[in-house]
């Protein structure tokens, strides 16, 4: 059994604040002692992707007291229990169990009666053969007619993961032959956002996914009826038209509205789901179940790479510890996630609930209140449009914000142009380079509104494209890391306790139930 101990109660966490100012990024990348670190500090991914952090304020004394750190608080180890089966989740005394939608690390997960990886993948496998056969035109609309667009309705992380890969991996499928329906997305309570999408949308070739693990979620159930309403007055029955990802036990398991039922479990926290049924449906209806496959395999791969008890070798775990060393003992809060990929135009948006929601805790895992920083505030938007945004801040601000890059040697589509003696991709990749070592290094001037202080520690991601694969071993990589800084600070990174409250005071205000601001509020929306 693994020992759960606070941050601050850990000896290395106390050797590690006495590093404080160990490293100076401007220093350390400054010269031929740059070129040299940046070839020294990475980290192979799978998928042909690599961790380089060259550019963070870390040197092998860091790295070497993070490793300590690690072992101390059993990081890997706790990974396993997670994965073998253990109730992690302490908070609603749940398993944790995303990894085994994508492949088995360790034991059989028996629970409910059931072989959870069967069950993962017998969903798979349904979900499979019920995309194909709407591929092949055997599930047809009423006039016989093939669908050509999958619209999902969710909330959440039934709609933040699922959208983001789906847009990670849109025009490489198209590129490589393997695009089989367009997917659109409802998610805002808001009707403009339902209006928006079902204007742009031929509702008769439209099959809607209707994501809700309990079956009772007010904004998606909302946005159902808003999209049965539609079909109703385009004349069409709307259990033609939709299938459900939902709990065995929810109202929506067995129901005549659906065409299917496909199924998740609790195991599995909404921001966790894209590998899950959540993400499998509407992937393996837009693209082919073969490359949901891929996506999948590619996560699996690294998870296998998580479970390194070596950190030099783990690049998750390092990733995760050096965000401790920033957060906990350089004072640092906020973290950009900057992706040189137009593709992953929504992924930093994913990783804010991932990481936000999974650890802005303020107790331990017993419930216990805590004296010492957790999760940072996370941002982002793709270069290049955040250089003419926000960098500003980042380069001349007053606050040292850590920067994740991610970027790619190749685009997904192919198409390029040469202008200037350099293609479009040559210029997004001299960009990402240059933004690094702007940010490292810095730039004297005796004019100081055109001063760089540098010292400005940063990491990337660089692989050769954007391919499920890819994107799969990307998303787990984060995934990965947000669970082993939750380990660290001792929290429990999979309940959500924190979105519950608005959602009891929204029903009250509904109901006519106020008093008070909320009365007074509710009076000036006019609700």
């Amino acid at each position: 059994m693994v020992n759960w101990t606070n941050y601050d109660e850990l000896s290395a966490s106390k050797e590690l604040a006495g590093l404080k100012t160990q490293v100076e990024v401007k220093g350390v990348m400054s010269g031929d002692n740059g070129a040299k670190r940046v070839k020294e500090y990475q980290v192979p991914m799978s998928s042909g992707l690599i961790y380089n952090y060259a550019s963070k304020q870390v040197d092998d004394k860091v790295i070497d007291t993070l490793q300590r750190l690690a072992d101390e608080a059993e990081l890997t180890d706790k990974f396993a229990e997670l994965y073998n089966g253990e109730v992690i989740n302490t908070g609603e005394k749940r398993l944790v169990l995303h990894q085994l939608t994508r492949g088995q690390l360790g034991d059989d997960v028996m629970a409910d009666g059931v072989n959870k990886r069967q069950f993962y993948v017998s969903q798979q496998e349904r979900i499979a053969e019920f995309a194909n056969k709407v591929h092949n035109g055997d599930i047809v609309n009423e006039k016989g007619e093939k669908f050509t667009t999958a619209v999902q309705i969710g909330i959440g992380g039934s709609d933040l993961g699922p959208r983001a890969m789906y847009l990670s991996l849109e025009n490489w499928a198209k590129t490589n032959g393997c695009f089989k329906m367009e997917a659109k997305f409802i998610s805002n309570v808001d009707p403009d956002d339902a209006s928006a999408v079902l204007e742009g949308v031929d509702v008769a070739h439209a099959i809607f996914i209707l994501v809700s693990k309990s079956g009772t979620t007010l904004e998606t159930l909302t946005n159902e009826s808003f999209v049965k309403d539609a079909l109703s007055q385009a004349g069409l029955d709307a259990s033609k038209h939709m299938i459900a990802v939902t709990s065995e036990t929810s109202p929506l398991a067995k129901s005549d509205d659906y065409l299917d039922a496909f199924f998740m479990d609790d195991y599995i926290g909404g921001r966790f789901s894209s590998t899950s049924s959540v993400g499998g449906a509407v992937l393996s209806l837009a693209f082919g179940p073969d490359i949901f496959a891929r996506f999948l395999n590619g996560a699996a791969a690294e998870d296998k790479n998580s479970t390194e008890s070596d950190i030099r070798n783990n690049p998750a775990l390092l990733d995760a510890l050096i965000g401790v060393y920033e957060r906990n003992v350089l004072g640092y809060g906020t973290t950009a996630v900057l992706p040189y990929s137009q593709a992953l135009s929504r992924f930093p948006a994913h990783l804010q609930q991932l990481d936000m929601e999974s650890n802005g805790k303020s107790v331990n895992r017993f419930g216990e209140p805590i004296n010492y920083k957790t999760g940072p505030v996370i941002y982002g938007e793709p270069g290049t449009n955040g250089q003419h945004s926000f960098y500003q801040l980042l380069h001349q601000g007053t606050d040292i914000i850590p920067l994740q890059f991610i970027g790619f040697k190749k685009s997904q589509m192919g198409n390029d142009v040469v202008i200037e003696d350099s293609t479009s991709q040559q210029k997004l990749k001299a960009n990402v380079a240059a933004q690094i070592v702007a940010f490292a290094c810095g730039k004297d001037d005796d004019n100081r509104n055109k001063y760089f202080e540098g010292n400005r520690p940063s990491s990337i991601i660089v692989g050769d494209e954007l391919t499920p694969e890819a994107l799969g071993a990307l998303l787990a990589h984060f995934e990965n890391k947000v669970m082993f800084q939750g380990f660290a600070w001792n929290i429990n990174s999979f309940d959500q306790e924190g979105v519950q409250l608005g959602k009891v005071l929204a029903k009250k205000v509904l109901a006519g139930d106020t008093d008070g601001a909320l009365k007074a509020y509710s009076e000036l929306l006019d609700i």
